[in-house]
């Protein structure tokens, strides 16, 4: 599978991230977003190759919630290898995704666990119980999530972020009390979550 994509290079030695967008968006939903938040980095947003009634998605689905894990499983490992073509040398690897796009970025992570340094997954949705992920032991993630979702109830998401700290993650989880939108608020907290991993990583590899 080959996917249309934006790519914006980075500066040398700045982080490589890749954003995924929700149902209906596209390749430039989060880009912008990315390229204000961190200048420096390698930004790569890739469109979703699943039409549903004309909307972009990155897997199909049977109806809300009800996904078809085959086709998962199979643009699963194709994103994962989309994600391993490009070069990071010892640089971060953040993937961010919302919606639909958290949900491909998760599936992508648990099954290529050395593909990501840090996760932000916004308003993510994952209604199976994933087999245990040890890779996963070290990796930065941000959950966040609005308290009136109608789409992601708050006991999935807590689920899903202790199924997270049980690999042995480091998780975050912010919470707004809106629903699936996703207010200014959970912008900032997105990009002071990319700005600390960023920030860590030049920090470390100065001294």
């Amino acid at each position: 599978m080959s996917y249309v994509y934006k790519e914006t290079k980075g500066a040398d030695g700045g982080p490589l991230l890749f954003t995924f967008h929700g149902t209906g968006g596209d390749e430039s939903q989060f880009h912008g977003l990315g390229e204000q938040i961190l200048p420096d980095a390698h930004i790569v947003s890739p469109r979703g190759d699943v039409s549903e009634n004309g909307a972009n998605r990155y897997f199909r689905r049977a109806a809300e919630g009800v996904y078809d894990m085959d086709d998962l499983a199979t643009r699963t490992a194709a994103m994962a290898k989309f994600v391993g073509g490009f070069p990071s040398g010892d640089h971060p690897v953040i993937g961010l995704g919302y919606s639909n796009g958290a949900n491909i970025l998760a599936s992508v992570a648990m099954a290529e666990p050395g593909l990501f340094t840090d996760l932000v997954l916004m308003h993510p949705l994952i209604p199976w119980a994933p087999d245990p992920v040890p890779g996963l032991k070290g990796v930065n993630v941000l959950i966040t999530a609005g308290r009136h979702d109608p789409i992601c109830s708050p006991a999935g998401t807590d689920f899903l972020a202790d199924w997270f700290r049980e690999q042995g993650a480091e998780v975050t989880l912010y919470w707004h009390d809106g629903g699936h939108e996703i207010p200014q608020a959970e912008v900032q907290t997105v990009a002071e979550f990319l700005r600390t991993v960023d920030n860590k990583w030049r920090r470390l590899h100065s001294l």
